[in-house]
C-alpha cells in the first residue's frame, strides 16, 4: 500500500510566499465555500430493498383542551396503517438514555424529572434494572416465536417497562385479548394498571405511535429522542427568556398561531384532526416554523448571544435524534420507518436523513390525502 506523504515544509514556505504576494488567496471566504462532496447526491442505490423514511410531524395531543376521541384519530390511523410500516420512531427517549442521564443529576435532573418514566416498581417485580432489562427484551425478541403466547407478550411488556421502555410494553398491551390483559408473568396488579392508563393517556406516542404498532402487528416501537444537549438553566434565566420571547415576537409566529386556532376550531369536524396533520405536513410548513422560531432566535442581538445558543441546542438534538433514527436502519437494512415526532422537528429530520446514503424520504403529504 503506497504512504501518503505529507508536504514538505519548504513546500508549505512556498505555497505562503505565494499566497502573501497575492499569486494565492491567502484565506477563502468561508461564506463561498460549499464542499464538492454531497452524501445526497451517493444513494446508490444499495442492493435489496431501500430504506424509507416517513416523517410524520405532529401536533402534541397533550396540549389539546381534551382527548382526541378515537373516530377523530381513525383517519389518521387508516392512512399510516395503508403505508405499512415495519418500524415506528417516537419521539420519546430510550430507557437506556434516561439511566445516562439520572447518573449525572448536577445537568439532567429536571430532564430526567420531565422526560424519563421511572422503572423502579417493575425492576422490583422483574429482578431487572435498565441495562439487564434491555438486553433481556432484545434477547427475548431475538428468539421471539412464530405464535407468542399471552405469558410471553405479559412477560415481555414488564420487562419493556423495567427498561424504561412504556410504550413497547403498551404494544405488547394492546397485542393481547382484552380478557388476557391482567397481571402476572412479572407484571403485577400495579404494573397491568399503568399499562391500562398508558392506552388513554393524551400523547402521541400512546394514541397513535403504539396502537398503530399493535395494528400493524409489530412488537414494540423505537425511542429516539435524544436530551444530552440539556443545561441547567442560565444564571440570566429571565434576561434568557426575554430575548427569546421578544424574537418569536414576528409576523410568522402571528400567521402561525392564527392558522393552528383555525386547525383547532376545526377539531370536532369530520376529519378535523386529519387536517390538522395535513397542514402541519405540508411543504412549505416547516420554512414557517423555521421563520417564526429558529430563524428568528438565530438572529437576536443580545450580548449573550441567547438565540444562537438556543439555536446549537436546538440543531444538536435533532442531529442526535436522527442518529438514533439512522441507527435503527444501520440495523434493520431495507426497513420502512414512521418517526413520529414534534412538526417543528419535522423539517430538521428531513433535511439531515436526507444526507445519508442508504434513506429515502416519503413525501408524508401524499400518504395523508
Amino acid at each position: 500500500m503506497k504512504r501518503i506523504r505529507r508536504p514538505s515544509i519548504g513546500l508549505v514556505l512556498v505555497l505562503g510566499a505565494l499566497a502573501a504576494a497575492g499569486v494565492l488567496p491567502a484565506e477563502a471566504d468561508a461564506s463561498d465555500y460549499h464542499p464538492a462532496f454531497q452524501p445526497d447526491q451517493l444513494k446508490g442505490p444499495p442492493p435489496g430493498k431501500a430504506n424509507e423514511v416517513l416523517v410524520l410531524g405532529t401536533p402534541h395531543l397533550s396540549g389539546f383542551k381534551d382527548d382526541p376521541r378515537p373516530d377523530m384519530l381513525e383517519p389518521l390511523l387508516t392512512r399510516l396503517a395503508a403505508w405499512h410500516p415495519t418500524a415506528i420512531a417516537t419521539e420519546s427517549l430510550s430507557g437506556l438514555q434516561c439511566d445516562s442521564l439520572r447518573r449525572y443529576p448536577a445537568r439532567y435532573a429536571s430532564t430526567v424529572q420531565d422526560y424519563c418514566p421511572d422503572p423502579t416498581a417493575a425492576a422490583q417485580a422483574t429482578g431487572l434494572d435498565v441495562p439487564a432489562a434491555t438486553a433481556e427484551a432484545e434477547r427475548l425478541l431475538a428468539a421471539w416465536p412464530a405464535m407468542p403466547t399471552p405469558a410471553d407478550r405479559r412477560r415481555l411488556a414488564a420487562v419493556f417497562l423495567a427498561a424504561g421502555e412504556p410504550a413497547s410494553a403498551l404494544v405488547q398491551w394492546l397485542r393481547l385479548e382484552p380478557g388476557e390483559r391482567r397481571e402476572g408473568d412479572g407484571l403485577t396488579g400495579e404494573l397491568a394498571a399503568k399499562l391500562d392508563t398508558l392506552k388513554s393517556r393524551r400523547n402521541e406516542t400512546y394514541l397513535v405511535a403504539a396502537p398503530l404498532a399493535a395494528r400493524l402487528g409489530l412488537e414494540r416501537v423505537w425511542s429516539v429522542d435524544d436530551h444530552t444537549a440539556d443545561t441547567p438553566d442560565p444564571v440570566d434565566r429571565d434576561a434568557y427568556a426575554a430575548a427569546i420571547t421578544k424574537a418569536w415576537d414576528n409576523p410568522a409566529s402571528k400567521a402561525r398561531k392564527a392558522e393552528d386556532q383555525r386547525l383547532e376550531a376545526d377539531l370536532p369536524k369530520p376529519d378535523g384532526l386529519l387536517r390538522m396533520y395535513r397542514a402541519y405536513n405540508a411543504p412549505t410548513a416547516p420554512l414557517v416554523t423555521y421563520q417564526s422560531d429558529f430563524g428568528a432566535a438565530l438572529m437576536e442581538p443580545s450580548p449573550q448571544a441567547f438565540g444562537r445558543g438556543y439555536v446549537g441546542y436546538w440543531e444538536t438534538r435533532n442531529l442526535r435524534m436522527v442518529a438514533n433514527i439512522r441507527d435503527v436502519l444501520g440495523q434493520h437494512p431495507g426497513t420502512r420507518l414512521l418517526a413520529i415526532v414534534g412538526d417543528s422537528h419535522k423539517g430538521y429530520y428531513e433535511a439531515y436523513l436526507n444526507q445519508m446514503h442508504d434513506v429515502r424520504l416519503v413525501d408524508a403529504s401524499a400518504v395523508l390525502r
